[in-house]
């Protein structure tokens, strides 16, 4: 099939479809920071506010359930898959793509807790889908499933720090082996080259902000020592204990939310206000660090740790986490930028303990909070080392150990197998179905 005319033309496509995707990507996300950046910084100053005031999560949160409900109720595709089912499942059809965008530009920049990715991979996965007729994905049932999966890597292809993560990442998502491992990996890598390029090029011509998932600086890292792994360990399991904890009262409240919709999807966000101002009115500090994504929290705390007590940092992984876990079940966006700054605030305040150390206790929290979430230890090994640039080398087999120990933990804390296939084109490629679930 490598060599036949008709991948070669599927390889064509994946690079002709990046560009498009890329910039609706790029427009997405530019469109999401700039509404945060108003909402959390502008209009309060504008009110004679220095920052945020601790109430401000509470008529924000608000309004994003009353604009978020109508979407999930009443349009096609109900704003994307819920959070806490991950990032799985089949392509997303073209005809749900405007419910997914404007349920996570009516929530994301109002605090939810949550992060872009999902809303991008489904939109990428929509939009590839476009360039192919109906009539021809169902003449060649893999070319849907493949193409979808090339989209959303374009998508995404930055909003990690690098390329390179998407790619991992369907890879290891794809669960397959041998030939047909390639036959995904070339469209998803084609794709996420060029919707780097463009991704850079956009930036770099409008000045526009993407908030991707990136540190400016991170503490100075020295080569592990037996103290490293003695507490790296303890703290990865910590750390998936958390997040394991957050996705379980993820799917307790989608499970009260699949009831009654529309109302508890309101209730639900005004209590993940009420956790961001209760983070501001324990620690007196913005409660824009609890609220959102995590991006911009997460580089000031890797850039400056010292500044964070640890009662502040315990403070945002309790409040935060409960907001995150309040927000899976409930609202739209991805899993995965909130938990990784729960489980770096984590590490960082374990690295208080003797003979660990603050940038053992960042790599520890950054390898082992998304190996736990995400469900794939490789591709959080790589996202720690990406975020973690040149300081990533001495800590990389403290990295891996954390990612590995936390992948295990979470697995027997969830006593459920993993996913066969998380990609939207893993099982179907395969010859198989692709997991709904």
């Amino acid at each position: 099939m490598l060599m036949s005319s008709g991948y070669a033309r599927l390889l064509l496509v994946s690079v002709l479809v990046g560009v498009p995707v890329s910039l609706a990507a790029f427009g997405f996300v530019s469109l999401e920071h700039e509404l945060q950046h108003w909402v959390w910084e502008t209009l309060p100053q504008q009110l004679d506010y220095a920052e945020a005031p601790w109430w401000w999560p509470l008529p924000a949160l608000l309004l994003a359930g009353l604009l978020v409900a109508p979407v999930i109720t009443k349009l096609p595709g109900h704003g994307g898959h819920v959070p806490v089912q991950g990032l799985g499942g089949p392509p997303t059809p073209p005809i749900a793509v405007p419910s997914v965008v404007l349920a996570a530009l009516a929530g994301l920049p109002l605090g939810v807790v949550l992060g872009p990715e999902a809303p991008l991979m489904a939109m990428g996965s929509g939009l590839a889908l476009l360039s192919v007729s109906r009539a021809k994905r169902a003449a060649n049932p893999r070319v849907g499933p493949m193409l979808g999966a090339a989209g959303s890597t374009a998508a995404i292809s930055t909003i990690f720090g690098s390329p390179i993560v998407a790619a991992v990442m369907m890879i290891e998502a794809a669960g397959l082996g041998g030939p047909q491992l390639t036959l995904l990996l070339l469209p998803c890598l084609l794709s996420a080259g060029v919707g780097a390029l463009v991704f850079t090029g956009f930036g770099n011509w409008t000045g526009l902000s993407i908030g991707a998932l990136s540190l400016s600086g991170v503490p100075k890292a020295l080569t592990p020592d037996a103290g490293d792994f003695l507490w790296g360990i303890p703290t990865a399991v910590l750390i998936a204990v958390v997040l394991v904890a957050g996705q379980t009262l993820g799917h307790r409240v989608a499970g009260l939310t699949s009831r009654h919709t529309a109302v508890r999807t309101v209730a639900c966000a005004v209590l993940v206000g009420i956790c961001i101002a209760a983070y501001a009115l324990t620690t007196g500090r913005s409660p824009e660090e609890a609220a959102l994504s995590g991006q911009i929290t997460l580089g000031t705390l890797a850039s400056d740790p010292q500044a964070w007590p640890i009662g502040a940092l315990i403070a945002l992984v309790v409040f935060k986490g409960l907001g995150w876990g309040i927000a899976l079940g409930s609202l739209r966006g991805g899993p995965i930028f909130p938990a990784i700054l729960i489980g770096a605030a984590l590490g960082i305040a374990c690295g208080a303990l003797p003979g660990y150390g603050t940038a053992a206790g960042l790599a520890t929290g950054l390898a082992a909070s998304g190996a736990a979430v995400t469900r794939l230890p490789l591709t959080s090994t790589v996202l720690a080392a990406v975020l973690l640039g040149s300081q990533s080398v001495p800590e990389t087999p403290l990295i891996i150990v954390a990612s590995v120990t936390a992948f295990v933990t979470a697995e027997l804390l969830r006593r459920t197998p993993a996913p066969a296939a998380t990609a939207p084109a893993a099982a179907t490629a395969a010859g198989g179905h692709p997991d709904t679930t």
